[in-house]
């Protein structure tokens, strides 16, 4: 218990954390039971491996061009998800509260991500580094929860890859806006317009004139 114990002297200590770290961990853990569910002995080695952190805002979580060590878990804040094209930076993603971010090829594979990872707001996390998650694979008590827990979190990854390609193929980018309304109002409140733009693979302008037709009938 003593390793436990001081996981959660750090992260109550230091100011990584806006609550205290058993309620932070309460929340990962609630979380992540669509992956994997672990009973109380397998729980108290999990969290041995685990990492808390701190990104101030517009600070990056990874960039382009080097390898992505480790995939986490937002306690709180956002990040979004970006690619420097012709000296252009194209937004293409978001991640929120209670969800993964990571450049999760570049975390399995070794090699540089072309995607940067930048904090919208103060954002706090767990994390796993890569070399924990290797050493939870090995351990006799957990490797088998860690195998199932990787395999679902990549199939989430493949899952929003595929809903994400389907979109841009399938609906106009009215479509694309009608349906963040009803799914993704947190973008909207949270993001800057210009985000939300390239989000949708539009430009500022074009954002406007469909917010502006959609209100138009409410107005009248």
């Amino acid at each position: 218990m003593e390793d436990n114990q001081e996981i959660y002297s750090y992260a109550i200590k230091s100011p990584y954390l806006y609550m205290d770290a058993a309620t932070a961990l309460t929340i990962f853990r609630r979380a992540i039971t669509p992956y994997t569910v672990f009973n109380d002995d397998e729980w108290t080695e999990f969290i041995k491996h685990l990492s808390f952190s701190k990104l101030k805002k517009k600070q990056h979580f990874a960039t382009a061009d080097t390898i992505c060590d480790k995939f986490a878990f937002v306690v709180s804040g956002s990040v979004r998800y970006y690619h420097i094209i012709n000296g252009e930076d194209i937004t293409s993603y978001f991640s929120f509260e209670e969800e993964f971010t990571s450049s999760y090829k570049s975390f399995l594979t070794r090699t540089p991500t072309i995607t940067y990872i930048q904090a919208l707001e103060e954002t706090r996390l767990i994390n796993i580094s890569y070399d924990a998650f290797q050493q939870m694979l090995a351990n006799p008590l957990i490797a088998h929860k860690m195998e199932r827990f990787g395999r679902l979190v990549a199939e989430h990854y493949l899952c929003c890859y595929e809903d994400r390609v389907a979109s841009f193929i399938t609906q106009s980018p009215e479509e694309r806006y009608l349906q963040l309304l009803q799914t993704g109002r947190e973008i909207l409140q949270r993001m800057p317009q210009h985000y939300i733009a390239n989000f949708l693979g539009i430009t500022p302008v074009s954002l406007s004139r469909i917010r502006k037709r959609i209100l138009e009938p409410v107005i009248k």
